[in-house]
């Protein structure tokens, strides 16, 4: 038998750490090896990596945790495996530590296993090799758990201030988090360990939190709250597609391997006093992003605590039933396999779509995008193609201008994607320096005027002569467009308009005042 402490619960063991290592290094090394070489970096991996070159406390878009990241990789060249390191890095990290926090409910080897093999499937293939908040945000909800059942297994006050201060990293790593931070506080005030609220140390440690966001706050402010128009333009956009029924499907499916032992964890802690509160945790988690219209992969940083707990739950019923360790072990790893071509792009796309075809893969939704129509690729895969296309032909044809003309030339984007896109392939600083757009962060580094007397225009939708821009310039051209069918950015064309009137350079200023306006104080 196990031995248990004083209140009934398996005691805390130490972490099997050659056993997470080596789970470690595969889930770092697993995406690299999957993905085919065809696909380019993702449509916001290009902008996260251009706002660690222009560092800030802030950007429009996110926190600026990440964004750092990507000076660091700038420091190493800018190559696509220096950008790519760090979801597959803190990936790593975040088995490591969903791992320990099974050891920490008092899960042994098994546990361990279970639960660090949970973190390599599912949508967490996906999202640890995107350049996204999102691995961040993953990573901090862990630690964030960790911390506290720390806390709670030895009531030492130094794993809540390591809560504290997770907490806020967080925060400088994704805004979601303060759906994890507010289900976690009514929790603990519904709970047995309410007790906290009466101590010293608990606002001790939130004013240390409070200070360490204290920076980007300031800069929120400064900058007229951009999270707000953020938010209200995903709610017009993106966020008013989704439903409670869709919500409720995609936890499901999203890691659709480890489904018995993320479910199997959450009635262990409903069963577990000392940690009932997690799972009410988990469920006011669930509840606060359906009001608050929470896209449905904003809650996976919750399931690593359910996986652990789960991994121990399952451990210790199959203490007599050792049969079953092997058992479920290769189940989580069987079903796994025929997904991965749904989570990462493995082949070719037309390989890809093909396999969507024969599998109809189209009824799962995996192929619908914010369009709400399906297409041969899921959303994520065509937005890794097409871009490299679209930059070598605006650089080409930039490059081949005479120098008067090119002197007076700016390239301006429609999209954040088609500007970091341009900038990060751009071989020569003259035309990357030229790349401009009012889209996203982008709008924050254009210079106070735009001088200028010819635009080669990147669209991200096909032009007609009635559209305005044409008033403003005397002649114009469309120089060539992204082919690639497979492509979310089929069509984007290259315009190049010559010969600005003055009231086309005054729109183009006002435009842009008017835009930065609604972000400064």
């Amino acid at each position: 038998m196990e031995s248990k402490n004083y209140l009934g619960l398996m005691k805390e063991v130490k972490p099997n750490w050659p056993l997470i290592v080596f789970l470690s290094i595969i889930k770092f090394v697993l995406p690299f090896l999957l993905q085919s070489s065809v696909y380019e970096l993702h449509r916001d991996e290009y902008l996260y990596y251009q706002q660690g070159q222009h560092v800030a406390l802030g950007y429009l878009e996110n926190p600026p945790l990440l964004s750092y990241l990507g000076t660091i990789s700038s420091l190493f060249g800018g190559s696509e495996f220096s950008i790519k390191f760090w979801p597959a890095l803190f990936g790593a990290l975040t088995l490591a530590t969903t791992c320990s926090i099974a050891a920490a409910f008092g899960g042994k080897f098994f546990a361990q296993l279970l639960s660090g093999l949970a973190i390599m499937t599912g949508a967490y293939l996906r999202m640890h090799f995107l350049f996204q908040p999102n691995v961040l945000d993953l990573f901090f909800w862990s630690v964030c758990v960790y911390f506290l059942v720390k806390y709670i297994n030895s009531k030492k006050v130094k794993f809540f201030y390591g809560f504290a201060v997770s907490a806020a990293l967080g925060v400088w790593s994704k805004y979601s988090i303060a759906f994890f931070i507010a289900a976690m506080a009514l929790a603990l005030l519904f709970s047995r360990h309410r007790f906290m609220y009466t101590k010293r140390f608990f606002y001790k440690a939130c004013l240390v939190a409070l200070l360490i966001i204290s920076p980007n706050v300031w800069w929120q402010y400064q900058h007229k709250w951009p999270l707000v128009h953020h938010m209200q333009e995903l709610q017009q956009t993106q966020l008013r597609f989704l439903s409670p029924l869709d919500f409720i499907k995609d936890q499901l499916l999203y890691l659709l391997p480890a489904v018995f032992v993320w479910i199997t964890g959450l009635v262990w802690l409903y069963k577990k006093r000392e940690w009932r509160f997690l799972g009410i945790g988990y469920l006011l988690v669930i509840v606060l992003l359906m009001l608050g219209h929470g896209k449905s992969y904003y809650a996976m940083g919750i399931y690593s605590m359910l996986l652990a707990a789960g991994g121990t739950s399952l451990e210790q019923w199959t203490v007599r039933r050792r049969g079953w360790r092997p058992a479920l072990t290769i189940l989580v790893i069987a079903l796994s396999i025929p997904l991965v071509p749904m989570l990462l792009p493995v082949w070719p796309p037309q390989q890809l779509s093909e396999f969507y075809k024969r599998n109809k893969i189209e009824k799962t939704g995996e192929l619908k995008w914010e369009d709400r129509q399906n297409h041969s690729l899921p959303q994520d895969f065509a937005d890794m193609l097409g871009w490299k296309e679209l930059s070598d032909k605006a650089e080409i044809f930039f490059k081949n201008l005479p120098d008067s003309i090119k002197a007076k030339t700016i390239v301006y984007c429609m999209n954040y994607g088609q500007a970091g896109a341009l900038k990060f392939y751009a071989k020569d600083v003259e035309f990357s320096e030229s790349v401009q757009t009012f889209n996203g962060s982008f709008l924050l580094w254009t210079p106070h005027a735009l001088a200028f007397n010819n635009l080669l225009f990147i669209s991200d939708r096909p032009l007609e002569t009635r559209d305005r821009l044409f008033e403003y310039f005397k002649s114009w051209k469309q120089i060539d467009s992204v082919t690639n069918v497979y492509s979310r950015q089929l069509g984007n064309g290259l315009f190049f308009f010559e010969n600005v009137t003055d009231s086309g350079l005054v729109y183009f200023n006002e435009r842009m005042k008017q835009r930065k306006a609604q972000f400064r104080r």
